[in-house]
């Protein structure tokens, strides 16, 4: 009888353990993903947000000269899409624990290669891929610590831990962005067909837009490349100007023209103004 007794206890045990281990709790520190497209490079990092909550965080709830998880419950978690440097030394890509030391004039960041940890208790320095010393600063009070991205750029941007009164940012470089897109441009233009005209137009104002003049060369035998396969009429504007940017005003002029004719015999009609007022524009310029 005993023995059944305890059998029976024993599942209720096991049901009781089997509902407990399912259970999704909301946490009071909130998890926060999030990704930020640098160039050509995705960064994201996943974290959770401690709040202030009267507390005295510096030196106290966050001790000075100790490794910290750099947020709440696990480790953050820091992911890149391809090789970067942080503040000057190179970072491959992949994912990493991101952890700090604090200290009142200087903070370490940490690159570790354990993500799957509580916190920073089972941190291990043996494990860590990059570390180095930046400055923090004071900052506008924040409740809730955040973690983000400032001053983003083509190939560079900042990313800023704030919590309290103090931000620490420290600089995320891409590499050359320019310079890897335009191999992968000149590889999709060597095996151009008659359908990816528009492949030629997109890459060509690409150039233009980044103001690449070296490549405005590379980006006219593109242009002519796609209006050989299909003339249409983006592909004869994007012609005209970069006509127009080597300084080669005539025959910029002829293409345009040409362009407009082309726009207005279409079907629909496309509205040509803007494109007869840079025509109008370039046969005043010397």
């Amino acid at each position: 009888m005993k023995t059944k007794i305890y059998l029976f206890l024993a599942v209720i045990l096991l049901g009781v353990s089997s509902v407990s281990a399912q259970l999704s709790l909301p946490r009071e520190s909130q998890r926060q993903t999030i990704s930020q497209i640098i160039g050509d490079t995705n960064v994201s990092v996943v974290y959770h947000r401690p709040s202030v909550k009267s507390r005295e965080i510096w030196g106290k709830l966050v001790p000075y000269g100790e490794v910290w998880r750099t947020g709440a419950n696990e480790a953050t978690i820091f992911e890149i899409s391809r090789d970067v440097k942080v503040n000057g030394q190179t970072l491959a890509a992949g994912k990493y624990s991101l952890h700090t030391i604090p200290n009142r004039e200087e903070w370490t960041i940490i690159f570790n290669r354990t993500t799957e940890q509580w916190g920073s208790f089972n941190y291990d320095a043996k494990q860590d891929i990059l570390r180095f010393n930046v400055k923090p600063a004071k900052a506008e009070f924040q409740e809730t610590m955040v973690l983000g991205f400032d001053n983003v750029r083509m190939n560079t941007a900042d990313f800023v831990i704030a919590w309290e009164n103090v931000k620490v940012p420290f600089t995320i470089d891409v590499g050359d962005v320019a310079g890897r897109t335009l191999t992968d441009i000149r590889a999709r233009m060597t095996n151009l067909k008659p359908e990816d005209a528009g492949t030629a137009q997109t890459a060509a104002n690409w150039v233009l837009s980044m103001k690449l003049a070296a490549s405005y060369n590379d980006a006219l035998g593109w242009v002519n490349a796609g209006l050989k396969a299909r003339e249409t009429y983006p592909l004869m504007v994007t012609k005209a100007r970069l006509l127009a940017e080597l300084n080669r005003k005539p025959e910029a002029i002829a293409t345009a023209e040409k362009a407009v004719q082309l726009g207005k015999s279409s079907t629909p009609a496309v509205n040509t103004a803007n494109l007869e007022k840079m025509i109008s524009d370039w046969k005043q310029q010397p």
